[in-house]
């Protein structure tokens, strides 16, 4: 239960740093975060340490944890970096997934278009996490798995703001659509390069990301 309760206050936390009630350096300072919570500084403490594990805080020996928000060149260059990461998962889960990891794959796409029909993005969010890693267990490679499942955590805050841009949730349900018929086929070339379109934050998206952040 605890677990569950620092889990969702540790979103609330995220949201609270894109919304600008947190600014770059400020310190989140754990007993007026269980009063304002109305918990134990049990969870707050695992809540920080979630926010410290995606890159959005830091924690200072002795200090304290403090917010920590990546520059445009640190964070262009870790979607980079993811994008590289799922296009080698794309490509070795081409030949190498199982029939029960394509099935897990349409079933996330299944309940992706459950919550494009309602419109709820954080529920899109947690079936596209399921979605990603059930093609790094298709890759057969733990440590290539290991790797990306890392980056993905780092970035959970990121790749979630952009989901609420206008027509992204239709668009990526589109671009998921396109990746398991590629891993259908075995074509490796194909979803290698339709996962690193589908990662990849370029040109106008990304400077809508850094918008949509820098203006909350």
């Amino acid at each position: 239960m605890e677990s569950r309760r620092a889990t969702q206050i540790a979103e609330a936390l995220q949201q609270q740093v894109f919304s600008g009630r947190y600014e770059d350096g400020d310190k989140l300072d754990e007993v007026r975060l269980a009063e304002q919570f109305e918990v134990s500084r049990t969870p707050i403490r695992e809540a920080l340490q979630e926010l410290v594990g995606t890159g959005l805080a830091e924690q200072i020996p002795r200090r304290g944890v403090f917010v920590r928000l990546p520059g445009p060149v640190e964070l262009m260059e870790m979607f980079e970096t993811m994008a590289e990461l799922e296009a080698a998962c794309a490509r070795l889960a081409a030949s190498r997934i199982t029939d029960t990891g394509l099935a897990q794959l349409r079933e996330a796409n299944s309940k992706c278009q459950e919550a494009i029909e309602v419109q709820d993005f954080d529920r899109y969010y947690a079936q596209n996490e399921a979605f990603h890693q059930a093609i790094y267990r298709g890759a057969a490679n733990g440590f290539l798995a290991k790797q990306a499942a890392q980056l993905q955590n780092r970035l959970k805050p990121y790749r979630k703001e952009q989901l609420r841009f206008r027509g992204r949730m239709d668009q990526s349900m589109a671009e998921h659509v396109a990746i398991v018929a590629a891993l259908e086929r075995g074509d490796g070339r194909a979803a290698e390069q339709a996962l690193r379109d589908h990662v990849a934050v370029q040109g106008e998206k990304f400077h809508q990301l850094m918008a949509n952040l820098n203006s909350k």
